[in-house]
């Protein structure tokens, strides 16, 4: 799909990676709708980006309320040919805390967001999607997960998080061949550790520290390379049922 094609909803796009790949869609001709549950902050985002950006309060583990709100973000930018899953919590626990063990309503809130509000967002956008006019190599649309390194190497204190992210790597491949007919790709990227709102609440110290920590480049991953991976995706076709880590050659240690 050619960029100044793109009619992109990003869930989570106040912020952060969302708000990104939002940014780079509309740099290359694009339209964006950023659906977040940061109301005044996704007001300002699409503000921000200009006329072809669009705010539409979403919070994702309200599935009737997802569906409504892909189907109006679809009607203001005149299609959706790409979904990018960006909302999510980090939900650190341990299993065993200081207060006992981890409480199962904790738990079912972080798979709530993470991994339901994924699949609410999937099913919503395909169901357009479907119905889209096929572009020469018979695409209809990309849907695009953000998983984590911690879905393969998640650290003490990751336990929700990281089972999350292991889920929506698993959407992945059964949805691809599924929706495989409609012309439908599904993809999930695994960043590493980059300069999100939660890692700019920490010291510069501690930054830097998580950055030296990776092998190549040794710094934080910038949310705009993040995007440029989002748009990569979207341009190159045999790009399907996979997870492409974006990490710097990482591997997390246990703490």
């Amino acid at each position: 799909m050619r960029p100044n094609e793109l009619k992109t909803i990003v869930t989570g796009g106040a912020s952060g990676l969302g708000l990104a790949v939002a940014r780079r869609v509309i740099a290359d001709g694009g339209r964006a709708a950023l659906l977040d549950v940061q109301a005044e902050a996704g007001a300002a985002a699409a503000r921000e980006l200009g006329p072809a950006a669009t705010f539409i309060h979403c919070d994702v583990t309200d599935e009737a309320g997802v569906g409504a709100a892909i189907g109006a973000a679809q009607a203001a930018l005149g299609g959706l040919n790409l979904l990018v899953n960006c909302a999510g919590v980090v939900g650190a626990g341990k299993l065993l805390g200081k207060e006992g063990p981890m409480a199962g309503s904790f738990f079912a809130k972080v798979v709530a967001i993470n991994l339901i509000g994924t699949f609410h967002a999937d099913k919503a956008a395909a169901a357009l999607m479907q119905t889209n006019t096929p572009t020469a190599d018979g695409e209809r649309g990309l849907i695009v997960h953000t998983a984590s390194v911690a879905a393969y190497e998640g650290q003490i204190g990751q336990i929700a998080y990281s089972a999350t992210k292991a889920g929506v790597i698993g959407l992945v491949l059964p949805m691809a061949r599924e929706l495989a007919r409609f012309g439908i790709r599904v993809m999930a990227i695994a960043p590493g550790i980059f300069e999100t709102p939660m890692v700019a609440g920490m010291s510069p110290e501690l930054q830097k520290s998580l950055g030296a920590q990776v092998p190549f480049p040794a710094r934080l991953g910038r949310p705009a390379e993040y995007a440029d991976l989002v748009l990569a995706i979207a341009a190159n076709p045999m790009l399907n049922g996979e997870t492409i880590r974006l990490d710097g050659a990482i591997r997390m240690q246990p703490r």
